[in-house]
Protein backbone atom coordinates (compact mmCIF):
# COMPACT_ATOMS: atom_id res chain seq x y z
CA UNK A 1 0.00 0.00 0.00
CA UNK A 2 1.38 3.30 -1.01
CA UNK A 3 1.59 6.28 1.33
CA UNK A 4 -1.31 8.27 -0.34
CA UNK A 5 -3.65 5.23 -0.05
CA UNK A 6 -2.84 4.92 3.67
CA UNK A 7 -3.65 8.57 4.34
CA UNK A 8 -6.97 8.36 2.52
CA UNK A 9 -7.97 5.22 4.38
CA UNK A 10 -7.13 6.73 7.77
CA UNK A 11 -9.30 9.94 7.27
CA UNK A 12 -13.11 9.83 7.90
CA UNK A 13 -15.21 9.60 4.83
CA UNK A 14 -17.22 12.86 4.98
CA UNK A 15 -17.50 13.24 1.29
CA UNK A 16 -20.83 12.40 -0.22
CA UNK A 17 -20.97 9.95 -2.88
CA UNK A 18 -21.36 11.44 -6.24
CA UNK A 19 -24.83 11.06 -7.62
CA UNK A 20 -26.56 10.76 -4.12
CA UNK A 21 -29.20 13.38 -2.67
CA UNK A 22 -28.05 15.60 0.27
CA UNK A 23 -29.40 14.59 3.72
CA UNK A 24 -30.69 17.46 6.04
CA UNK A 25 -31.97 16.92 9.65
CA UNK A 26 -35.80 17.71 9.97
CA UNK A 27 -37.74 18.55 13.32
CA UNK A 28 -37.22 20.28 16.68
CA UNK A 29 -35.13 18.45 19.12
CA UNK A 30 -33.93 19.07 22.61
CA UNK A 31 -35.15 21.90 24.89
CA UNK A 32 -36.93 23.70 22.01
CA UNK A 33 -39.24 20.75 21.60
CA UNK A 34 -40.01 20.62 25.30
CA UNK A 35 -40.81 24.42 25.41
CA UNK A 36 -43.13 24.07 22.43
CA UNK A 37 -45.09 21.27 24.07
CA UNK A 38 -45.25 23.27 27.32
CA UNK A 39 -46.71 26.36 25.60
CA UNK A 40 -49.27 24.26 23.69
CA UNK A 41 -50.34 22.61 26.94
CA UNK A 42 -50.55 26.00 28.72
CA UNK A 43 -52.65 27.46 25.90
CA UNK A 44 -55.01 24.49 26.11
CA UNK A 45 -55.40 24.93 29.89
CA UNK A 46 -56.10 28.67 29.49
CA UNK A 47 -58.75 27.95 26.84
CA UNK A 48 -60.43 25.39 29.09
CA UNK A 49 -60.42 27.78 32.10
CA UNK A 50 -61.71 30.65 29.93
CA UNK A 51 -64.54 28.50 28.59
CA UNK A 52 -65.42 27.35 32.11
CA UNK A 53 -65.46 30.96 33.41
CA UNK A 54 -67.61 32.09 30.48
CA UNK A 55 -70.14 29.32 31.13
CA UNK A 56 -70.14 30.20 34.87
CA UNK A 57 -70.76 33.92 34.18
CA UNK A 58 -73.59 33.09 31.80
CA UNK A 59 -75.11 30.85 34.44
CA UNK A 60 -74.74 33.30 37.33
CA UNK A 61 -75.88 36.39 35.39
CA UNK A 62 -78.74 34.43 33.88
CA UNK A 63 -78.06 35.40 30.30
CA UNK A 64 -80.87 34.52 27.92
CA UNK A 65 -81.93 35.56 24.45
CA UNK A 66 -84.28 38.15 26.04
CA UNK A 67 -81.84 39.83 28.41
CA UNK A 68 -79.63 39.41 31.43
CA UNK A 69 -80.64 38.57 35.01
CA UNK A 70 -83.66 40.67 36.10
CA UNK A 71 -83.36 42.71 32.91
CA UNK A 72 -85.60 41.77 30.01
CA UNK A 73 -85.72 43.50 26.65
CA UNK A 74 -89.03 43.38 24.79
CA UNK A 75 -90.88 45.40 22.19
CA UNK A 76 -92.24 47.88 24.76
CA UNK A 77 -88.80 48.64 26.23
CA UNK A 78 -86.73 47.32 29.11
CA UNK A 79 -88.28 45.43 32.03
CA UNK A 80 -86.63 45.05 35.44
CA UNK A 81 -87.81 42.52 37.99
CA UNK A 82 -86.87 42.67 41.66
CA UNK A 83 -84.60 45.24 43.33
CA UNK A 84 -82.37 47.23 40.96
CA UNK A 85 -79.55 49.58 41.88
CA UNK A 86 -78.10 52.26 39.58
CA UNK A 87 -74.73 53.78 40.44
CA UNK A 88 -74.67 56.21 37.51
CA UNK A 89 -77.34 58.54 36.04
CA UNK A 90 -80.31 56.81 34.40
CA UNK A 91 -81.86 58.36 31.28
CA UNK A 92 -85.27 56.98 30.38
CA UNK A 93 -88.46 58.27 28.85
CA UNK A 94 -90.92 56.50 31.13
CA UNK A 95 -90.74 54.39 34.31
CA UNK A 96 -93.77 52.18 34.98
CA UNK A 97 -94.39 49.41 37.48
CA UNK A 98 -96.36 46.24 36.97
CA UNK A 99 -100.12 46.38 37.24
CA UNK A 100 -100.20 44.38 40.46
CA UNK A 101 -97.33 46.10 42.32
CA UNK A 102 -96.36 49.68 43.27
CA UNK A 103 -93.34 51.59 42.03
CA UNK A 104 -90.78 52.20 44.81
CA UNK A 105 -87.84 54.60 44.48
CA UNK A 106 -85.54 54.23 47.48
CA UNK A 107 -82.37 56.06 48.47
CA UNK A 108 -80.21 56.29 51.59
CA UNK A 109 -80.32 60.12 51.49
CA UNK A 110 -83.01 61.53 49.22
CA UNK A 111 -84.75 61.01 45.90
CA UNK A 112 -84.49 63.87 43.42
CA UNK A 113 -86.46 64.09 40.17
CA UNK A 114 -85.38 66.83 37.73
CA UNK A 115 -87.05 68.11 34.56
CA UNK A 116 -85.01 70.03 31.98
CA UNK A 117 -85.73 71.74 28.70
CA UNK A 118 -83.98 71.22 25.39
CA UNK A 119 -81.18 73.57 26.48
CA UNK A 120 -80.46 71.55 29.61
CA UNK A 121 -81.87 74.18 31.99
CA UNK A 122 -83.70 73.02 35.11
CA UNK A 123 -87.45 73.71 34.80
CA UNK A 124 -88.84 71.52 37.60
CA UNK A 125 -87.50 69.63 40.59
CA UNK A 126 -88.96 67.30 43.21
CA UNK A 127 -86.87 66.37 46.25
CA UNK A 128 -88.08 63.74 48.71
CA UNK A 129 -85.85 63.83 51.77
CA UNK A 130 -85.90 62.57 55.33
CA UNK A 131 -86.92 65.98 56.70
CA UNK A 132 -89.18 67.46 54.03
CA UNK A 133 -90.59 67.13 50.53
CA UNK A 134 -89.70 70.07 48.30
CA UNK A 135 -91.10 70.95 44.89
CA UNK A 136 -89.60 73.66 42.70
CA UNK A 137 -91.62 74.57 39.62
CA UNK A 138 -93.66 77.35 38.10
CA UNK A 139 -96.99 75.77 39.05
CA UNK A 140 -97.81 72.80 41.30
CA UNK A 141 -101.13 70.96 40.77
CA UNK A 142 -102.89 67.99 42.38
CA UNK A 143 -105.67 66.40 40.27
CA UNK A 144 -108.46 63.99 41.13
CA UNK A 145 -108.48 60.32 40.13
CA UNK A 146 -110.16 60.97 36.80
CA UNK A 147 -107.77 63.84 36.11
CA UNK A 148 -110.54 66.31 35.29
CA UNK A 149 -110.69 68.36 38.51
CA UNK A 150 -107.83 70.32 40.05
CA UNK A 151 -107.90 69.68 43.81
CA UNK A 152 -104.92 71.88 44.67
CA UNK A 153 -102.80 74.31 42.70
CA UNK A 154 -100.09 76.76 43.75
CA UNK A 155 -97.93 79.30 41.98
CA UNK A 156 -96.18 82.53 42.91
CA UNK A 157 -99.44 84.55 42.72
CA UNK A 158 -102.06 82.37 44.44
CA UNK A 159 -102.91 79.04 46.02
CA UNK A 160 -106.20 77.45 44.95
CA UNK A 161 -108.05 74.56 46.63
CA UNK A 162 -110.68 72.99 44.41
CA UNK A 163 -112.01 70.36 46.82
CA UNK A 164 -115.61 70.55 47.96
CA UNK A 165 -114.60 70.62 51.65
CA UNK A 166 -111.48 71.90 53.37
CA UNK A 167 -110.91 70.28 56.77
CA UNK A 168 -108.28 71.55 59.22
CA UNK A 169 -107.74 68.93 61.93
CA UNK A 170 -105.05 70.75 63.94
CA UNK A 171 -105.76 71.72 67.53
CA UNK A 172 -104.60 75.28 66.88
CA UNK A 173 -106.83 75.68 63.85
CA UNK A 174 -105.79 77.54 60.70
CA UNK A 175 -103.59 80.65 60.86
CA UNK A 176 -103.75 83.19 58.01
CA UNK A 177 -101.17 85.95 57.85
CA UNK A 178 -103.22 88.07 55.45
CA UNK A 179 -106.75 88.21 54.14
CA UNK A 180 -108.80 85.16 53.22
CA UNK A 181 -111.59 85.04 50.64
CA UNK A 182 -114.23 82.32 50.86
CA UNK A 183 -117.99 82.09 50.31
CA UNK A 184 -118.65 79.77 53.25
CA UNK A 185 -117.00 78.88 56.58
CA UNK A 186 -118.57 76.02 58.52
CA UNK A 187 -117.51 73.93 61.49
CA UNK A 188 -117.75 70.15 61.61
CA UNK A 189 -120.67 68.26 63.17
CA UNK A 190 -120.96 68.80 66.95
CA UNK A 191 -118.04 71.25 66.88
CA UNK A 192 -117.78 74.97 67.54
CA UNK A 193 -116.67 77.50 64.96
CA UNK A 194 -114.31 80.12 66.37
CA UNK A 195 -112.84 83.08 64.50
CA UNK A 196 -110.17 84.74 66.63
CA UNK A 197 -107.57 87.48 66.27
CA UNK A 198 -105.51 87.56 69.50
CA UNK A 199 -103.46 90.69 68.75
CA UNK A 200 -105.09 92.40 65.77
CA UNK A 201 -108.48 93.30 64.32
CA UNK A 202 -110.88 90.77 62.85
CA UNK A 203 -112.70 92.22 59.83
CA UNK A 204 -115.42 90.55 57.75
CA UNK A 205 -116.48 92.29 54.52
CA UNK A 206 -118.79 91.36 51.67
CA UNK A 207 -120.28 93.48 48.87
CA UNK A 208 -123.78 92.04 49.42
CA UNK A 209 -123.73 91.30 53.12
CA UNK A 210 -122.27 89.03 55.79
CA UNK A 211 -124.47 86.31 57.26
CA UNK A 212 -123.61 84.62 60.56
CA UNK A 213 -125.95 81.87 61.73
CA UNK A 214 -125.90 79.24 64.48
CA UNK A 215 -128.91 77.00 63.97
CA UNK A 216 -128.25 74.61 66.87
CA UNK A 217 -126.25 76.76 69.30
CA UNK A 218 -125.31 80.23 70.50
CA UNK A 219 -123.50 83.00 68.71
CA UNK A 220 -120.94 84.85 70.81
CA UNK A 221 -118.74 87.81 69.87
CA UNK A 222 -116.24 89.20 72.39
CA UNK A 223 -113.51 91.79 72.18
CA UNK A 224 -111.17 93.62 74.56
CA UNK A 225 -111.83 97.23 73.61
CA UNK A 226 -114.63 98.20 71.24
CA UNK A 227 -117.09 96.39 69.01
CA UNK A 228 -118.61 98.42 66.19
CA UNK A 229 -121.64 97.56 64.08
CA UNK A 230 -121.64 100.04 61.23
CA UNK A 231 -124.08 100.34 58.35
CA UNK A 232 -123.55 103.11 55.80
CA UNK A 233 -126.89 102.99 53.97
CA UNK A 234 -129.10 100.37 55.61
CA UNK A 235 -130.10 99.57 59.15
CA UNK A 236 -129.00 97.26 61.93
CA UNK A 237 -131.88 94.90 62.71
CA UNK A 238 -131.92 92.83 65.90
CA UNK A 239 -134.71 90.25 65.86
CA UNK A 240 -134.95 88.05 68.96
CA UNK A 241 -137.36 87.11 71.70
CA UNK A 242 -135.10 88.67 74.31
CA UNK A 243 -132.38 91.28 73.82
CA UNK A 244 -130.15 91.84 76.83
CA UNK A 245 -127.54 94.55 77.25
CA UNK A 246 -125.45 93.79 80.31
CA UNK A 247 -123.10 96.01 82.34
CA UNK A 248 -124.70 99.27 81.21
CA UNK A 249 -124.00 102.29 83.44
CA UNK A 250 -126.87 103.52 85.61
CA UNK A 251 -127.91 107.13 85.57
CA UNK A 252 -129.54 108.88 88.54
CA UNK A 253 -131.86 111.82 88.93
CA UNK A 254 -130.03 115.11 89.13
CA UNK A 255 -132.33 116.29 91.91
CA UNK A 256 -131.78 113.21 94.08
CA UNK A 257 -129.39 113.51 97.00
CA UNK A 258 -127.01 110.81 98.19
CA UNK A 259 -128.64 110.59 101.61
CA UNK A 260 -132.22 110.26 100.38
CA UNK A 261 -133.94 106.93 100.77
CA UNK A 262 -136.74 105.53 98.72
CA UNK A 263 -138.10 102.35 97.22
CA UNK A 264 -135.64 100.13 95.29
CA UNK A 265 -135.68 100.92 91.58
CA UNK A 266 -136.56 97.90 89.42
CA UNK A 267 -137.65 99.52 86.17
CA UNK A 268 -135.21 101.46 84.00
CA UNK A 269 -135.32 103.39 80.76
CA UNK A 270 -132.73 102.85 78.02
CA UNK A 271 -131.13 106.11 76.97
CA UNK A 272 -128.64 107.04 74.26
CA UNK A 273 -126.01 109.77 74.50
CA UNK A 274 -125.16 111.97 71.50
CA UNK A 275 -121.94 109.99 71.05
CA UNK A 276 -123.92 106.74 70.87
CA UNK A 277 -123.25 105.45 74.40
CA UNK A 278 -126.11 103.57 76.07
CA UNK A 279 -127.03 103.89 79.73
CA UNK A 280 -129.95 103.12 82.02
CA UNK A 281 -132.05 105.78 83.68
CA UNK A 282 -134.64 105.13 86.42
CA UNK A 283 -138.05 105.01 84.79
CA UNK A 284 -140.62 107.63 85.79
CA UNK A 285 -143.90 109.02 84.62
CA UNK A 286 -142.02 110.71 81.84
CA UNK A 287 -138.61 110.31 80.16
CA UNK A 288 -135.77 110.74 82.61
CA UNK A 289 -132.89 110.57 80.11
CA UNK A 290 -132.31 114.34 80.23
CA UNK A 291 -132.21 114.33 84.02
CA UNK A 292 -129.39 111.79 84.11
CA UNK A 293 -127.18 113.34 81.45
CA UNK A 294 -124.17 113.15 83.78
CA UNK A 295 -123.34 109.77 82.20
CA UNK A 296 -122.95 111.42 78.80
CA UNK A 297 -120.80 114.20 80.24
CA UNK A 298 -118.26 111.78 81.71
CA UNK A 299 -118.14 109.47 78.74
Amino acid sequence: MTQEQYILAAQPNNLQRPGGAPIYPVGIYGWRKRCLYFFVLLLLVIMIVNLALTIWILKVMNFTVDGMGNLRVNKQGVRLEGISEFLLPLYVKEIQSRKDSPLILQSDRNVTVNARNELGQLTGQLIVGSQAVEAQCKRFEVHSNDGGKVLFSADKDEVSIGAGKLRVAGTEGAVFGHSIETPHIRAGPSQDLKLESPTRTLTMEAPKGVEISADAGDFKATCRKEMQLHSTEGEIFLNANTIRLGNLPHGTFAASSPGSTGPKQTVYELCVCPNGKLYLSPAGTGSTCQDTSNVCLWS
